[in-house]
């Protein structure tokens, strides 16, 4: 821009005017000389598109061989971090699946040998349940057969006194209705006989 400023300085003719008054105090008109804005000037137009082209050919030069193999090569980092990014998490994602898995057979595992323990443990106290019982209920059928032996010696030993109470009171029956003595045999024999029918 100084550049052209100072082109435009040195093109521009010599004027043939005075210079421009001072200003009045009273305000009035000044003089000004009318010189077009330097971008806007066909005389330019030349030297303006070359260093526009210069410009531009550089600029993009810059971003070609500098700026956008930059970009690209952040971009690609960027890329290749977000893949295994992706790819770990992935990765992360299947060994936790299958540590699930593993968790999940394991769990499933220890169900099925805590039911086959409770099972065990079930048919074992019914064995030892059954082995008591055996064993209370061989206890008490000896105690059983023992007092049937001891109620049936009880009862031959009743009967046995039955008989001669019998016989006693036969005797005494007789000697009070007919005044007669009975013998203790034939008082035997008699009782005998009606304990038979």
């Amino acid at each position: 821009m100084a550049l052209m400023l100072a082109q435009a300085t040195e093109a521009a003719p010599p004027s043939t005017e005075a210079p421009p008054a001072p200003a009045t105090s009273s305000g009035t008109e000044q003089a000004h000389e009318h010189y077009p804005f330097p971008p806007f000037d066909g005389t330019w137009f030349a030297s303006q598109l070359l260093w526009l082209a210069i410009t531009f050919i550089a600029l993009y030069l810059l971003l070609a061989r500098v700026a956008i193999p930059r970009i690209g090569g952040i971009l690609r980092n960027r890329a290749d971090r977000i893949a295994r990014d992706i790819e770990s998490a992935e990765k992360a994602k299947a060994d936790s699946e299958a540590a699930m898995a593993v968790y999940e057979a394991a769990l499933a595992s220890a169900r099925s040998n805590a039911g086959a323990i409770a099972d065990g443990a079930r048919n074992e106290a019914k064995a030892q349940a059954a082995t008591e019982r055996g064993v209370i209920e061989a206890d008490l059928a000896k105690k059983l057969a023992e007092a049937e032996q001891r109620i049936a010696g009880i009862k031959s030993r009743a009967l046995s006194e039955v008989n001669a109470i019998a016989s006693e009171t036969a005797t005494a029956i007789v000697k009070a209705l007919i005044d007669a003595d009975v013998g203790k045999a034939e008082a035997d024999n008699a009782v005998a006989a009606a304990v038979r029918k």
